[in-house]
């Protein structure tokens, strides 16, 4: 693909993306919204991981994007100009039919709470694996907050590493700041970052993008048993409660299925104390037996209860997640509790 025409893609994404960032962008928290906006100014201006931005500057920029953000709020997103034709924003699969010939990736589509997500970057790697097709971006030439490192659509697992390396990066320096006890200190003592061995780094970087391979993997699985109907559901929740409670029972789900039983079997310690560290929120709430199970395989180093818990989470959450399908506003975090 030629410059001029990678640019004129590149900027009607980038368009959608910051249509998009002035339609939603605000309706995280106030903490988040800010975390989110200094990634992206860092993003922007090419500034590499561990930068710190110009607080003067950042403060200039803030006020001056939302102000753009309020020009966009009523515009349509545009179509993708490929060529002589032009694709539609949403149309990721037609889209990617000429660009991953070009070495280019493009991602689109909705995320929690029906927001919509774009993103433009260099295909790094595309294979295939149970089925599935695993594309890697790299580069990114597009994007917006939040910038979500992975997501599973039809049979197409999209995974990017920018996203995860600066998530990554800054889990690593939250740590270092106060450096607590658990289980996050676990994974970066096995992965040598405990020390400050940020030569370990990019190898954290790999053996977390198999872990989210891993449970996109898993999303592909718990996908097949629920089928169609599981997707028409989520998309007709209007009760935000509703929605984070189903992911978190189809994330359980997939963990229990695919990324955990693997982790274990490869013996992936740096990894499973990892996905540990960010078993939070109504994930952990509704599966306290699977914290329990983690707890007892540090002190013992026999992972047969964890094994057994994760046996039994796997058929649990598939009757939770079917029970959803038949009355999904009724089901709260007390009844599907594991």
């Amino acid at each position: 693909m030629k410059e001029a025409d990678l640019r004129r893609l590149a900027d009607a994404v980038q368009r959608n993306c910051d249509i998009a960032d002035a339609r939603h962008a605000q309706e995280a928290t106030m903490c988040t919204f800010l975390l989110q906006m200094r990634e992206l100014y860092c993003w922007e201006r090419g500034l590499p991981l561990g930068a710190q931005p110009a607080r003067a500057e950042l403060a200039c920029w803030l006020p001056q994007r939302e102000a753009a953000w309020r020009a966009l709020e009523d515009e349509d997103y545009r179509p993708l100009p490929l060529g002589a034709r032009e694709i539609g924003p949403f149309d990721a699969a037609a889209a990617n039919r000429d660009l991953l010939a070009h070495g280019l990736l493009y991602g689109a589509g909705y995320g929690r709470f029906h927001r919509p997500h774009f993103f433009l970057a260099q295909l790094e790697r595309d294979a295939r694996r149970e089925g599935v097709r695993v594309l890697i971006a790299g580069r990114e030439h597009a994007r917006g907050i939040p910038a979500a490192p992975a997501a599973l659509q039809g049979d197409t697992i999209f995974v990017r590493r920018e996203a995860l390396r600066r998530w990554l990066w800054d889990k690593v320096e939250f740590w270092r700041a106060r450096r607590p006890a658990g289980a996050l200190a676990a994974a970066l003592e096995h992965w040598g970052l405990a020390a400050g061995d940020d030569a370990a780094f990019e190898r954290a970087v790999e053996a977390e993008l198999e872990t989210l391979v891993l449970h996109e993997l898993g999303e592909a699985r718990a996908g097949a048993k629920l089928g169609a109907a599981w997707e028409d559901m989520l998309a007709g929740l209007r009760d935000w409660r509703a929605e984070i409670l189903a992911r978190a029972v189809r994330d359980n789900l997939a963990d229990c299925l695919t990324t955990l039983p693997a982790l274990l079997e490869r013996d992936a310690r740096a990894s499973l104390h990892f996905w540990f560290a960010q078993l939070e929120g109504m994930r952990r709430e509704i599966f306290p037996a699977l914290a329990r199970a983690y707890a007892a395989w540090r002190e013992s180093g026999r992972a047969a209860a964890l094994l057994e818990t994760i046996g039994a989470g796997a058929a649990h959450w598939e009757r939770v997640a079917r029970a959803l399908l038949d009355s999904p506003a009724a089901a709260d975090a007390r009844a599907v509790a594991l």
